[in-house]
């Protein structure tokens, strides 16, 4: 079903929002994984997109729980003290620059959904996210039903070896930081409604 009052989906070019870092952000999150907080997957913020081998940024802005930088300095993490967690000012930051980076109109498309539309997309390159009105009510924007599917990618994307993290945390191990664990992950914007 197609709202009549908006619900489109933004997609956003990922390479093209690492272009857009400053040279210190490139490097600074590349020093970063965040970790999934219903699944405690852990991915980096930057990688290489397998095919086209251009660095790429990516971080789910609804389901992340923490973040975890190798200490500047680091590069091959010995023990967790080489590892620092982000707390909430700094977690909110990162995904308020994220945001920011995503909100680019030069590296976004907005779709506007006609009943039967198919869009295929490779999440390793592309954010997507609905724009805001497909959080309101369907009193108020009308019904907007999306089918998804989800096929098994061509890499693992899990932490660089430099992390010396296992691809899943179950548990904080940090003794501060931000650390959600389940729901809808770190709230970055109370302003925002999401659900996933």
């Amino acid at each position: 079903s197609v709202p009549a009052k908006g619900g489109n989906t933004e997609f956003s070019h990922l390479g093209g929002a690492y272009d857009r870092l400053s040279p210190g952000e490139q490097e600074r999150w590349s020093r970063i994984v965040s970790v999934n907080a219903t699944s405690g997957v852990v991915h980096p913020l930057v990688h290489i997109h397998p095919i086209s081998k251009r660095q790429v940024c990516f971080l789910h802005l609804g389901m992340t729980g923490a973040a975890i930088e190798i200490v500047h300095g680091i590069l091959q993490v010995e023990s967790i003290d080489d590892l620092h967690c982000l707390d909430d000012a700094e977690l909110t930051s990162l995904m308020k620059r994220y945001n920011e980076v995503l909100g680019d109109r030069d590296i976004t498309y907005s779709h506007q959904y006609q009943e039967g539309d198919l869009i295929v997309i490779d999440n390793l390159a592309v954010a997507h996210r609905a724009t805001p009105e497909a959080h309101l009510p369907a009193n108020t924007q009308g019904l907007r039903i999306l089918h998804r599917t989800t096929v098994k990618g061509m890499v693992n994307l899990g932490p660089d070896p430099k992390f010396a993290l296992p691809p899943i945390i179950h548990g904080n191990p940090f003794p501060k930081g931000a650390w959600v664990i389940g729901g809808l992950g770190f709230r970055w914007d109370d302003s925002i409604r999401i659900r996933n």
